[in-house]
């Protein structure tokens, strides 16, 4: 197959720090290469070099060829970041598709037929939605679909399958292999072993900025680390109700007036327990999630916090309130300042928050964050000199710097290598059994909610379909 783009001996340096050192790489049409390796491993840097985007101040050498501006489309780990909050997803496609002329008609088909491959059911609900109304399953086809309405001849994909319920993430793969199928380069940035074994023809393993093998997956994957989240506990702690959501109805507003997600939702998480929040893409768990931390205001029903009512938004709740309950997103890069040092950002949480010296808080941040397995150099610098999954441990870092009574996770593990995801689960087992802090893990990850959960509540098109 005949070579689309080529990346030779790029090297990417950002204040003295080498980002990737020598990478080469080849996608050719109708092939997909797979990039993988761990968190910090230069996956994200070499993939976003094929865009001719690289982390402010760096430093650039090698050389990259690429079929030419607007022939490389971008599917990236957190979709929401590349669509536009204030238009419909139906009028950002429209637009795309109408760049190469034709009637109304024809512009419609073109998306219909742009959709259709990118394997999106009810493409016409999803149409009438803002970005922040879709699911990221959801946003992702969507940013897919934009891509193949503007030709793409290359597409690199960033982790398009993690976070995803069993029937979506099969989606995703299927778009990926249809677009390979109709003559594009797919470059996969991927902690999916199965989605790269299913994939890809060739999968290259980046270690510390470094190519150190290339072949068919089934050659490099055996040489990564599987998985081994932490032991169950056999006598999980009992007490009364700390969070609890009753009888939470929400909605979104649309084209069409306002639409509910949730139908009804009570589900309690005690002290020192684990609550998984499961279901398919679109059912409803991150809405859940972003009422009990005051992020979605727009529901009936009530959040109460030891029995007390929770203001609906968060704006209105005091500090303590604030910091008893504490978000972590699954998009760690948006959650940040991009221009300012992370571990300023995370210190902050305890000043702000707990009232805490700004020495102590320091401190305490650069110990925690240490504990996550991210050390104090990688901290001080600018979220954008980080990768994803160490993004995701300043994150978590932040919250934990509140001292909250419950955490709410959004799909924390998606998207990380295993060593990094057992650290993560690991840590929060411990808080679970030491502190007694209560958990809220939204979670597609089945190994991580059996053995991190005590009670596993399962939601469908905004319904609670079991809890136990």
């Amino acid at each position: 197959m005949d070579p689309v783009a080529e990346v030779d001996g790029l090297r990417v340096e950002v204040a003295g720090v080498t980002l990737v050192d020598g990478v080469s790489l080849t996608a050719r049409a109708g092939r997909i290469t797979a990039l993988v390796g761990p968190s910090g491993s230069g996956k994200t840097t070499t993939g976003r070099a094929l865009l001719g985007e690289f982390p402010p101040g760096a430093r650039v050498g090698g050389r990259i060829r690429t079929p030419g501006p607007g022939a490389v489309g971008y599917v990236p780990q957190h979709p929401a970041a590349v669509l536009n909050p204030a238009r419909r997803a139906g009028a950002l496609l429209r637009d795309v598709a109408a760049l190469t002329g034709g009637t109304r008609r024809q512009i419609r088909d073109r998306v219909e037929d742009a959709l259709r491959l990118a394997q999106l059911p009810d493409p016409a609900m999803v149409l009438r939605r803002y970005p922040h109304q879709l699911s990221g399953g959801q946003q992702q086809r969507v940013v897919l679909a934009q891509a193949l309405l503007l030709g793409a001849g290359l597409i690199v994909a960033d982790e398009p399958t993690t976070g995803q319920d069993p029937a979506t993430r099969q989606g995703v793969v299927q778009a990926l292999a249809d677009a390979a199928g109709q003559g594009v380069a797919v470059v996969l940035l991927s902690h999916d072993w199965d989605a790269v074994r299913e994939l890809a023809d060739e999968a290259v393993l980046l270690r510390a900025g470094r190519v150190v093998d290339r072949a068919p997956a089934d050659a490099v994957l055996p040489a990564l680390p599987r998985p081994v989240p932490p032991a169950p506990r056999t006598a999980p702690r009992s007490g009364g109700t700390r969070l609890e959501a009753r009888g939470v109805t929400a909605r979104h507003r649309t084209a069409r007036g306002t639409v509910p997600v949730l139908h009804g939702v009570t589900v309690s998480v005690a002290p020192g327990e684990c609550l998984a929040v499961t279901g398919r893409s679109g059912g409803g768990k991150t809405t859940l999630g972003r009422c009990l931390a005051g992020l979605h205001p727009a529901y009936d029903g009530a959040v109460l916090l030891d029995g007390a009512r929770l203001p609906r938004s968060l704006r209105d709740r005091d500090r303590a309130e604030l910091a008893a309950v504490q978000y972590v997103f699954q998009d760690a890069k948006a959650a940040f300042d991009e221009h300012r040092p992370v571990l300023g950002q995370v210190a902050r949480t305890a000043v702000r928050l707990r009232g805490a010296d700004p020495d102590a808080a320091r401190r305490a941040a650069v110990r925690t964050l240490a504990e996550l397995g991210l050390p104090e150099d990688l901290a001080l610098r600018r979220p954008g000199a980080l990768s994803g999954g160490e993004l995701q441990r300043a994150a978590l870092a932040r919250a934990l710097l509140a001292e909250p009574e419950v955490l709410v996770c959004d799909e924390i593990t998606s998207g990380l290598d295993p060593t990094t995801r057992d650290v993560i689960l690991a840590h929060l087992a411990g808080l679970r059994d030491r502190t007694g802090l209560g958990l809220v893990f939204i979670t597609h990850d089945r190994a991580a909610a059996d053995t991190l959960a005590d009670r596993t509540a399962v939601l469908d098109a905004g319904r609670l379909i079991t809890c136990g």
